[in-house]
């Protein structure tokens, strides 16, 4: 019988090497973009979806997501008293939702993280989001993944076209195509060349999966980067079950790339009703004086 996906994994014990020395000792994923950080953008694409219960796996120096998430006593009555209502309301909403925290020791890979996860997913269908991969939020990637899940009742993967020039930065599938969006998958590949890569199908951060694939990840090696890869248990899953992707065209940013992460804040702030226009005056003017000096 089809379950409902009511919890949702964060994996958030990452080193963020690629931000030092801004990630030495707060977390990526707390990094701002506009007015709030890139994990919350997730937590608020699971909360619009219906999940209940969001799993964050952290690590050493990762208390400010904790915190983040948490109520803040002090700030929320001196914003009482001061009338300020609708900020009020934006920092204290999330505080309804149910998080746990789960300290992941090492930083053992993506495929570790989750595992860590077990205890709490137990027996359930869960969705993972990892929180560099911002989709837009005018989007509804997850949401059609939950859609595609409940038809075919087996995982689902979201992919994206990339070019073969980025292709050895992510797991790659192969797979039959079945619809305008959706392959059953055949093979995944971790991080190959792209000369040996099967597609340019890069698999992005987000994950519908089955409770089976912890058997799969209890037994996972090492594999490339010296982690516990997710795609290697999802290989080994895929002997066992069908698994799906779903190609995703709408836009995404690789947050946890610098280049990536400018790109979502410029975005992002165009439709930020609070600065847009300033912005979009002064990238103008940027633009002008650039063009100018060429």
């Amino acid at each position: 019988m089809e379950k409902k996906i009511k919890k949702a994994i964060f994996p958030a014990a990452g080193l963020g090497t690629r931000f030092l020395p801004a990630t030495k000792a707060s977390p990526k994923e707390m990094l701002p973009i506009v007015d709030k950080p890139m994990i919350q953008y997730a937590i608020e694409e699971a909360s619009a979806c219906g999940i209940e219960e969001f799993i964050i796996i952290t690590g050493k120096y990762k208390r400010a997501i904790e915190d983040h998430f948490d109520s803040a006593f002090e700030l929320e009555e001196s914003l009482k008293r001061a009338g300020k209502k609708r900020l009020l309301e934006e920092i204290s909403r999330l505080n309804q939702l149910n998080f746990a925290y789960i300290r992941q020791k090492a930083a053992l890979g993506l495929g570790h993280a989750i595992y860590c996860a077990k205890p709490f997913v137990k027996d359930e269908p869960f969705a993972v989001l990892l929180s560099d991969d911002i989709i837009d939020p005018d989007d509804n990637l997850l949401q059609d993944m939950i859609n595609l899940y409940r038809k075919l009742n087996s995982p689902v993967i979201a992919l994206q076209q990339v070019l073969m020039a980025d292709i050895n930065k992510y797991g790659v599938i192969e797979g039959i195509r079945e619809g305008d969006s959706v392959y059953r998958i055949t093979n995944l590949v971790e991080k190959p060349r792209a000369m040996e890569a099967p597609s340019d199908l890069a698999i992005i951060g987000r994950y519908i999966l089955t409770p089976d694939v912890f058997d799969i990840l209890a037994g996972v090696s090492f594999g490339r980067d010296g982690e516990i890869q997710l795609t290697d248990a999802l290989h080994g899953l895929l002997k066992k079950r069908p698994i799906y992707g779903y190609l995703f065209k709408g836009k995404r940013y690789d947050a946890g790339d610098k280049f990536g992460y400018l790109k979502a804040i410029v975005d992002l702030a165009l439709k930020n009703p609070k600065v847009s226009e300033q912005f979009k005056e002064y990238l103008v003017e940027v633009a002008t004086m650039i063009k100018s000096s060429i």
